[in-house]
Formats: C-alpha cells, sequence, structure tokens
C-alpha cells in the first residue's frame, strides 16, 4: 500500500486527526495536494507566520494566527464541504492545556463531519490525552523512482549537463537512497558545481556525501569494509553458514521461493572477532554496512529516543538490501528502570521490527553480556541462529597468527606456528594480534632487526590473557554453549582438552638488589 492510499483510507475511515512524521514538508505538501485533487477535497495550509493558505480551492479562514484560533476556525468551517487543513508544525502549541483540551474536543467533533486536521512535523512526542484520537505515520524517504523526478527536474535546469548512461543513472540513484529528496537534489548539484556536469565518475561522490549526511542520524553510521574471509581467522562453522546465504538476495533465489536471510546473533567472549565478522560479512555479500550504536539511540528530550529509532530504521530499510550491524546489543538494557521506561520502549521497538521487517535487512547483532539480554531476543523468527564466538582453537589460533604476520607483510613460513598456536592456549584473537605487534616493538627497537618467533613468544609471556584475568566471566559465557542455547561458530578440534584452556605461567623476575 502506498503512502496516499493509506492515509486516504484513514480519512475516508473518519480518522480526524492525523500526524505526519518527517523533515520533508514540501513532499508531504505535495503529496497530501495530489491526494485532495484525486479526491475532490479542498485542503488549507496553516502556519504560525502566514496564518491559512488555500491549496487547492479558493477560500479559506481569515486571520487565526493564533494556535487556539486556528482550531476555532476549523469548527467553524462548513462540515459538509470535504475539506483537509494542514497545521504545520502545531506539535509546538499542544502541551498548552487548553490547546489540548480544544484539539482533543475538536477530533471527536469532526468525526460528524467532511473534515480533518493532518500535522506536520520532523518529529513530536503525542500527548496522551490525543493517542486515542489520532493516528501517527511515518513519511517514507524517496525511493529510486522518486529519486530519478529529483535528477530529472535538475537536468531541465538552464546549463546543467548529465552524462549517465541507463545503467550509470540506475547506480547513482541506487547510491542516493536513504537521502531525503532535498538532500539527494543538493548532492546531485553539489556535483554539477563541483566537475561541472553529472557522470558515473561521480557515484563515489554521492556515496561519500550520503555517509556524511547519515552520519548526522546520531545512532547510524555508514561503515567501510575492506575484511574479507581470509582476514578472519577461524569460525569455520560460521563462514560455512554465511557462504550458504551469500546468494541469498538474489532474485533467483526469490523465484525458487527462498526467503532473504533476517540475520545471526553473535554472543560471546570479547576480542574474539564479532565485530570483524559484521564487517567480513558485508564485504563477503557485496552489501553496504550500517552500523547502530544502541547507546547513541537514547535522547534527553521526551519522546526523543523513539524518533531517533524510528528514523534509523526508516533510513535503513530505504538503503536496503544491506547489513544492519547492532553492536552491544546489551546497552539496549542498561538503562535499566532509571530512564522512565525509554530504553523497553526503544529496545521493544528493535525487537518488533525485527520481528516484522519485510525489507531485505540482514541483522548481525553482537553482544559481550549474555545475562543483560532477555531469552524473547533470540529465539528464532528474530534471527536465523545464534552463533558463540570461544576461545580460539589451536588450529584456529594458528591460523590467526598466519593472518596477523600477513597482515603486517611477512612471510607465515618464516615463524614456527605450530609452537605460537600451543603456546597461546587460551588467548583470543585480539590478543594474539596484539602479541604480534609487540614483538614488531621488540624488534624495530633492537637495530631494526625482523621480529621472530621468540620474540612473539616473549610478547605472549608479558600479557595476562582475558582467559586468566576475567577467568569467572569467560566460563559462564562458555557454560552458555556447553549447555546448547547456540551454535558454536568454530568447528572443535579432535583434542577434547582444547575446551578447558591452560593458564600460562608467566615468570617474574626479581631484580638484583
Amino acid at each position: 500500500m502506498d503512502f496516499i492510499t493509506e492515509v486516504d483510507l484513514y480519512l475516508r475511515s473518519k480518522a480526524t486527526l492525523i500526524l505526519i512524521l518527517s523533515p520533508e514538508e514540501e513532499r508531504i505538501i505535495d503529496t497530501l495536494k495530489m491526494l485532495c485533487q484525486n479526491t475532490g477535497r479542498s485542503c488549507i495550509a496553516w502556519d504560525i507566520a502566514d496564518g491559512f493558505q488555500p491549496i487547492i480551492g479558493n477560500a479559506a479562514p481569515k486571520g487565526g494566527r493564533d494556535a487556539l484560533t486556528v482550531l476555532e476556525q476549523i469548527e467553524k468551517a462548513d462540515p459538509q464541504e470535504p475539506c483537509l487543513f494542514i497545521l504545520k508544525d502545531y506539535h509546538e502549541f499542544w502541551n498548552n492545556s487548553s490547546i489540548k483540551r480544544k484539539l482533543c474536543t475538536l477530533a471527536e467533533t469532526l468525526k460528524f463531519s467532511k473534515k480533518s486536521i493532518i500535522i506536520t512535523a520532523a518529529g513530536a512526542e503525542i500527548p496522551s490525552e490525543l493517542i486515542n484520537e489520532s493516528v501517527i505515520l511515518d513519511y517514507p524517504l524517496p525511493y529510486i523512482t522518486q529519486l530519478e523526478e529529483v535528477l530529472d527536474k535538475l537536468q531541465l535546469t538552464p546549463g546543467v549537463e548529465i552524462r549517465l548512461s541507463p545503467s550509470g543513472k540506475e547506480k547513482l540513484l541506487q547510491a542516493a537512497l536513504g537521502l531525503t529528496a532535498s538532500q539527494a537534489q543538493r548532492v546531485f548539484a553539489k556535483s554539477i558545481v563541483s566537475r561541472g556536469f553529472l557522470s558515473e565518475a561521480d557515484i563515489d561522490f554521492v556515496s561519500q556525501e550520503k555517509k556524511q549526511i547519515i552520519r548526522e542520524v546520531e545512532a547510524l553510521e555508514y561503515t567501510d569494509t575492506d575484511e574479507t574471509p581470509a582476514d578472519v581467522g577461524g569460525l569455520g562453522a560460521l563462514k560455512q553458514w554465511l557462504n550458504l546465504r551469500e546468494q541469498a538476495f538474489g532474485h533467483e533465489a526469490a523465484a525458487y521461493g527462498l526467503p532473504a536471510p533476517k540475520g545471526v546473533a553473535l554472543i560471546g567472549i570479547p576480542g574474539t572477532g564479532k565485530s570483524l565478522t559484521a564487517k567480513m560479512i558485508s564485504r563477503l555479500w557485496h552489501l553496504p554496512l550500517l552500523r547502530l550504536d544502541v547507546g547513541a539511540l537514547f535522547g534527553s528530550l521526551v519522546g526523543e529516543s523513539e524518533e531517533r529509532v524510528r528514523r534509523a530504521l526508516s533510513i535503513v530499510e530505504i538503503i536496503a538490501p544491506c547489513i544492519l550491524w547492532i553492536d552491544e546489543l546489551e546497552k539496549a538494557l542498561s538503562h535499566g528502570g532509571l530512564d522512565a521506561g525509554t530504553s523497553t520502549r526503544v529496545f521493544g521497538s528493535l525487537l518488533t521490527w525485527m520481528q516484522e521487517k519485510t525489507a531485505p535487512v540482514f541483522v548481525v547483532a553482537t553482544a559481550n553480556d549474555i545475562t543483560a539480554l532477555p531469552p524473547e531476543l533470540l529465539r528464532r523468527g528474530r534471527f536465523d541462529e545464534v552463533f558463540f564466538l570461544d576461545l580460539p582453537t589451536e588450529s584456529e589460533r594458528k591460523e590467526i597468527f598466519e593472518v596477523h604476520i600477513l597482515k603486517r607483510k611477512r612471510l607465515p613460513d618464516a615463524y614456527d606456528l605450530q609452537r605460537l598456536a600451543q603456546a597461546s592456549r587460551g588467548y583470543v584473537g585480539s590478543e594474539i594480534e596484539q602479541a604480534v605487534i609487540d614483538a614488531m616493538y621488540i624488534g624495530f627497537n633492537d637495530h631494526r632487526r625482523e621480529f621472530t618467533t621468540e620474540d612473539i613468544l616473549a610478547a605472549l609471556q608479558k600479557q595476562v590473557p582475558i582467559s586468566i584475568s576475567q577467568r569467572e566471566n569467560v566460563e559462564k559465557l562458555r557454560d552458555w554453549l556447553r549447555e546448547g542455547r547456540a551454535q558454536s561458530a568454530s568447528f572443535r578440534d579432535s583434542s577434547v582438552a582444547e575446551s578447558q584452556f591452560v593458564p600460562i605461567q608467566i615468570e617474574i623476575k626479581t631484580l638484583p638488589e
């Protein structure tokens, strides 16, 4: 159902007070104007600066600069004439008790007339007294066809030159998805001004501009990814699962009747590669990665957090197909009961969206603290699978050392990887990487020589791995896997003893007095 059809259904079903949320006021007015033209309604707009202005039809009430007077004028209008009143930013006034009372009464009275009120706002929290009388709608961001209209309109401007093939035009519009119509127009115009014309070379420019604009959505970040499966050591079971779903977003999968995968939850010990995996999935599937910082969703104003959630998820659905990385999901509940229920509502909004979304958005949720997550989060329907990232096995540690040595432009064959893997039992991937870096410091400060296996072993000896420093927490997490609550992200080594890590003996030397 498109937006015009949805609004028309509400109007015909006697919804007399509708709140439309969007910063795109101009597009909303154009849409409502089209609706009124198609349905034979008059349309009158109002704002505090200019009062009443006719949009469809000639007659408009006189005066009405006062917020309370405007409601009285609407009440006096002919009840038998189909008319839509658009009040711009009227939410700024409805916290006044008199206006709130009058608006509530008017919404009830208009049910016996052919008049309705639509309030437009970039974002607003509706008073509890008006909830039962109101319909709240989110105005959708423009789709490709609407962005194409923006581009075509820009092309009619004298002096504007567009050098785009049909495929190049499609790629450019795809790159602009997630922007409002005004933002897209500004980005296209900026590109034309900088180079004198618009061509396929501007696709990357539009993408970069979009990333800057998306960063203005406080909790959403467009993340660049270079990580391939070869850059992630271990996690063979998870990689195999992802490879089976690599083509699931294509037309062939849809024709086969295969639904697009919903998402995966990555639970486990800190430093085992959960964030790295999210970036790897984006590169593997060639889909954009959007990172949602749940902690940044919370605002200080009433209703601000819920509005940030709606706006962020709206942008994600427009950009789809894409990967949505929800980092440290337990932060959504970190406010506990000290925020008047805001964290519960934000978390509930995320859960509902994850369950009911139809857009091809693959959710990658990472979490360290399992105890902070409610059981309903991890059930099937929201995620296709829950993977646990455990302490790496011996073969995985060997692979991780190889990855990080190669990353530093050295040949892994020059190092005793087997010995390093055995000596690093109980270490996570991030600690292994740090050991390689520390070994490079040793070699660099020793007359710039190449770092060796012995240097890495010495660096390992100086570290206290998380499996020791947080032994109790790590064991609680691993018990969660042993109880069968998740699938292991790794293929297990044949050695059963590998599941029980052996603490590293750290030699402490006493300096002579």
